[in-house]
């Protein structure tokens, strides 16, 4: 490994290291616009410049390699000149737009114009004029500040995988456009608003809605999917005005999802804010003593009832409820399925992503069986594509998942091709043979009845052959699933809608039949389910409580209140707590302490939060399974309206409208 030494300071490097993070191991501040860990360098800006001993003049940084014996030099007079004279060509056309632009508080440039600037410039001719860009509903341009970084650029080319921004023109006329200005057709899109170090690309959702420092800033987690990004919720009183990725190199990196990150406006409308009963086939506004008065003269008539969770509902409303329907019923008929799906409760690891979501990037032969990765976890899809792109993985499938971020090759779509991989008469059989890290990642299309013990155990059996039992992975769509499964909160949803009565809590996806029922909802949103129920409890959404979830990999997260629920809803299980003592029998917790001590006294692994289940899947048993003679039947997926946040958002509409707009005319705006 070389040695080099930074402003007097000797340190060892390992091959293949920039000047700019040999730099930064040492301690020193490098200035850079273009540069960014995550992506290719450009060398463009020309900030991160520094001086070189033998080198008669300054040295980009971040474009150099380390060699053995280099003296770098981070503060000297040349330094501080080339500086200030690349900061003066990067000012020469930019507007003095900072008390008008959204990035203002939080900008690269102003920033580092203070720090590096030399506050005067010799340029006095008038500054050029770009006009703006359409890129969607979501990215608002104003291409006058561009000071052609093109990180936008690299981000949606390497990572989105949709090469769609570039630039056009040369010297002074060089734009950053879409060409044929259409939305960027991409699930990541809205990540180059945070990559932009000035405000030529801003959130268009947010414009002029508030300045940085009057935002109350919580850091928590998503949960509009399983795989449970990183993220940070900004709120100005009640209202979420934005949500910003968090960097956790586990799970999502720097990057979310454009629905996680815009489908926050849903939480302000179509909300639920009190109780509501049923009288004369019309829901009218109650107190939550005649709510709960209605709910005991239906339970005095039978203590048949049954309830179902819906896919954002937290670990303690799910292990309330299931402790609710044992004290009413003396059993739990409950489940978290609003669709056919098949669980093997015999070892946990066959209902995770046993790889975890970091180890994709180690991948060397990847089988996707049912699964649409892009639709279904976008973030593990950015994985993929980065262990695509890196390591140049060869990426089968059975089925067809529709256009994806990467080459896929496809083995047909019949669920026998499975077996025939487990009997050496397919070639991605000669492919698994000769990799080391194998992964096979199963959507929840073909976890049904019907097809699900098959996929799974042939899965395994193939995997197991290799050694690889690891890499099996089942790709969850729903932020509650596993740590429904964890708390053994499913029995049969068909068993569960017999009860006469039903009490569901954010269940918004399954269809009821209210003949000879009485329906109990409880949830934050004016669903289609709440709508034909009899009693309507208003429940928190995921930002306005604290919270445990279970992600995909079986990873316990916590979030964070960073709002309050609106007018009288309150947390769900304090719902639950009030409503048993209504009932006269009353739960034995008072406090969220109290619920989760008995919840870890049920499975003690739910108290290892931000770790990785300690589960040996090697333990993993296999069994000889009748072949299924059937197709790959994918389960549709509105993407911008998954859940009733989403549906209640306009962002995510006009995202919607947009996408089908392009789709049917090849043309936008």
């Amino acid at each position: 490994m070389p040695k080099v030494k930074v402003d007097g300071i000797e340190i060892e490097v390992e091959n293949g290291t920039s000047v700019l993070q040999a730099c930064e191991i040492a301690g020193k501040e490098i200035p850079r616009f273009c540069y960014h860990e995550r992506l290719s360098i450009a060398g463009n800006c020309r900030m991160c410049l520094v001086e070189m001993e033998k080198s008669p003049k300054p040295v980009a940084s971040c474009a150099m390699p380390v060699a053995e014996g280099q003296v770098i030099y981070t503060n000297t007079e040349m330094v501080k000149k080339a500086r200030e004279g690349v900061m003066e060509f990067l000012l020469i056309n930019h507007p003095l737009d900072c008390p008008i632009c959204d990035q203002g508080g939080e900008c690269d440039l102003q920033d580092q114009s203070v720090k590096y600037g030399g506050g005067t410039s010799r340029y006095e001719l008038n500054k050029r004029s770009v006009k703006e860009k359409y890129m969607g509903p979501l990215i608002k341009t104003q291409m006058n500040r561009c000071i052609h970084c093109t990180r936008c650029i690299r981000f949606a080319e390497e990572v989105a995988g949709v090469p769609e921004l570039g630039s056009i023109n040369r010297g002074e006329n060089m734009e950053i456009t879409t060409y044929l200005e259409k939305t960027l057709d991409s699930e990541l899109s809205a990540n180059v608003i945070d990559l932009c170090p000035v405000g030529a690309l801003t959130s268009k959702p947010y414009a002029f809605e508030a300045r940085p420092w009057e935002l109350t800033k919580t850091e928590t987690i998503d949960v509009m999917d399983a795989v449970g990004s990183n993220i940070r919720v900004d709120t100005k009183g009640w209202e979420v005005k934005r949500i910003l990725p968090r960097v956790n190199e586990d799970i999502n990196e720097e990057w979310i999802s454009d629905k996680t990150r815009y489908a926050c406006d849903g939480l302000l409308t179509n909300r639920i804010d009190h109780p509501y009963i049923r009288k004369n086939g019309k829901l009218i506004e109650c107190s939550w003593d005649e709510a709960f008065l209605k709910i005991s003269e239906e339970v005095s008539k039978t203590a048949n009832i049954g309830g179902l969770v819906g896919g954002m509902v937290d670990l303690e409303t799910i292990f309330a409820l299931k402790d609710f329907l044992i004290k009413i019923s003396g059993s739990a008929s409950i489940d978290f399925r609003q669709k056919d799906f098949y669980i093997d409760s015999s070892h946990l690891c066959n209902n995770l992503f046993n790889t975890s979501i970091a180890g994709i990037d180690e991948s060397d032969l990847i089988l996707l069986v049912g699964a649409n990765p892009r639709l279904e976890a976008t973030i593990i899809n950015s994985r993929i594509r980065k262990n695509f792109i890196n390591k140049k993985t060869e990426i089968f499938t059975i089925g067809d998942p529709g256009e994806q971020t990467y080459k896929i090759i496809s083995l047909g779509d019949n669920l026998k091709v499975l077996k025939d991989i487990e009997n050496n008469n397919s070639i991605f059989s000669e492919k698994i043979k000769t990799s080391k890290k194998p992964i096979i990642i199963i959507g929840e299309s073909v976890l049904n009845a019907k097809q699900g013990r098959f996929v799974l155990e042939t899965s395994k059996s193939i995997l197991k052959k290799y050694n690889s039992l690891n890499g099996l992975n089942i790709l969850h769509q729903s932020a509650s699933s596993v740590g429904a499964i964890m708390l053994q909160a499913y029995t049969n949803t068909e068993e569960v809608l017999k009860n006469e009565i039903l009490y569901l809590i954010g269940a918004d996806e399954i269809n009821i039949d209210t003949k000879n029922k009485f329906v109990i909802y409880q949830g934050t949103h004016g669903s289609k389910n709440a709508k034909i129920a009899d009693v309507i409890l208003p429940g928190a959404a995921y930002t306005e409580k604290n919270g445990l979830y279970v992600n995909l990999e079986g990873r316990v997260q916590s979030a964070f209140k960073a709002s309050f629920p609106p007018g009288n809803a309150k947390e769900d299980w304090k719902i639950l707590r009030a409503l048993s003592d209504a009932l006269n029998k009353p739960l034995k917790f008072n406090t969220i302490e109290q619920l989760r001590y008995k919840m870890f006294e049920f499975n003690p692994a739910l108290k290892r939060v931000d770790q990785l289940p300690s589960i040996d899947v090697n333990t993993l048993g296999t069994e000889n399974v009748e072949v299924i003679d059937s197709k790959v039947n994918y389960l549709p997926i509105d993407y911008y309206h998954s859940n009733e946040i989403a549906k209640s958002s306009k962002t995510m509409l006009e995202c919607k409208i947009a996408r089908q707009s392009f789709k049917k005319t090849g043309t936008e705006n």
